[in-house]
């Protein structure tokens, strides 16, 4: 007879899908909270997809305020579809700052890809650091990953110190496997896994 040597999934499904998205607190009256399809989110979303520092790290452009409501009822399918979760970051009853999130969500296996992107009026204060933190601490803590993947283009060097100053160690250089417009990127690969920082 052979047994069952399964191993369990780490994170069980229905997790995110069997639950509302949560709003997070962060410091300085700050929270995180689902989008909005209403006009200030979808005017921010496209705000967002026309900045030039944002599009060329992102790979993200939104068009038109109906792209950025299309794109913004893509966030709710794929929180309840368990492949994403996109928060905004806003002042509450305030229109979003910037965007964090996980994406290449994989509950059974434990890991996710963070993310994440502010207007141009909301650089330099530390807000990517505190919403990109309070990201993790749910996504390790609350929701049970194992595992946080933080890529970027290496030339980006803003994201390298956002990535150190959250404890994401540097694994390595992901060679050429990024493309932007600008041609093919080589990428630093940063992790962070439950229990550390």
């Amino acid at each position: 007879m052979i047994s069952d040597d399964r191993i369990p999934d780490v994170v069980p499904a229905g997790a995110m899908a069997d639950v509302d998205q949560p709003v997070l607190d962060l410091p300085g009256g700050l929270e995180l909270r689902p989008w909005r399809t209403g006009d200030a989110d979808a005017d921010a979303l496209l705000a967002g997809g026309q900045d030039p520092a944002i599009r060329q790290w992102n790979l993200f452009s939104v068009g038109s305020r109906d792209e950025a409501r299309a794109r913004i009822a893509r966030m709710h399918e794929r929180w309840r579809a368990e492949t994403g979760a996109v928060w905004a970051i806003a002042r509450p009853g305030g229109p979003p700052l910037g965007l964090t999130g996980l994406h290449s969500v994989k509950l059974a296996e434990g890991n996710a890809e963070i993310m994440y992107w502010v207007l141009p009026e909301a650089r330099g204060g530390g807000i990517v650091v505190e919403a990109t933190r309070r990201i993790g601490r749910w996504a390790l803590d609350d929701l049970g990953l194992h595992r946080l993947r933080l890529c970027h283009a290496v030339t980006n060097t803003a994201s390298c110190h956002v990535a150190e100053k959250l404890g994401y160690a540097l694994e390595g250089t992901m060679r050429s496997s990024l493309l932007h417009a600008d041609g093919w990127h080589d990428e630093h690969l940063h992790a962070l896994v439950g229990g550390e920082a």
